[in-house]
């Protein structure tokens, strides 16, 4: 398994020395310590970690799933929530933050190596896709949009779709600007002209 750079997060100091204590121990390095959620939202931007171990409680107004909630939406790190309350409804609570693992306390330095590492190998095919998935709706995006300007410049000037897409083309080269811009200021220029 890889090494991963973990930020602790549990407001008892003795449960945070244990984990670093078996973290250390199977390969990991502590890069930031918490004991609010506060503090751990903070380090958690700052650090910038491979993975984010939590209690769910904290003693603090920000509880482990407004946490969690937070630095999943930021797709900061992936969140791995523990507790000692390992109930159906306290899953469902956990599911709704956006953490990607959960164990149930008391820890065992069995758990942690897979439950990190499976975590952070599906953040970061999650992080991927969505990287992917943005990419190819911004061609699609582009796409429509250079066949909208095909569509007015045949209706306008009676080209073929060929000699259209010529004319996006030769002049995305002239300007050196990406075909879709070429194409946004023919489809804006033709609804000013009404």
């Amino acid at each position: 398994m890889r090494h991963a750079n973990v930020l602790i997060v549990d407001d008892d100091p003795v449960a945070r020395l244990d984990l670093r204590t078996m973290l250390t121990e199977i390969g990991h390095s502590v890069i930031g310590e918490a004991d609010n959620g506060g503090q751990a939202l903070s380090l958690a931007r700052s650090l910038k970690p491979d993975a984010v171990l939590m209690d769910i409680v904290l003693g603090s107004p920000l509880s482990g799933l407004d946490v969690a909630r937070t630095v999943t939406t930021e797709r900061i790190a992936p969140v791995i929530l523990f507790s000692g309350n390992a109930t159906a409804d306290a899953i469902a609570v956990l599911d709704a933050s956006g953490a990607m693992g959960f164990l149930s306390k008391p820890l065992r330095i069995s758990d942690l190596a897979p439950t990190i590492a499976i975590t952070v190998a599906r953040f970061k095919e999650l992080v991927t896709l969505e990287t992917e998935i943005k990419s190819l709706n911004e061609r699609m995006e582009a796409r429509k949009l250079v066949g909208r300007a095909k569509a007015i410049l045949m209706e306008k000037h009676g080209l073929t779709e060929r000699e259209a897409f010529y004319r996006i083309q030769t002049q995305s080269t002239a300007l050196n600007k990406p075909s879709h811009e070429i194409a946004r200021a023919i489809i804006t220029a033709s609804e000013l002209a009404g």
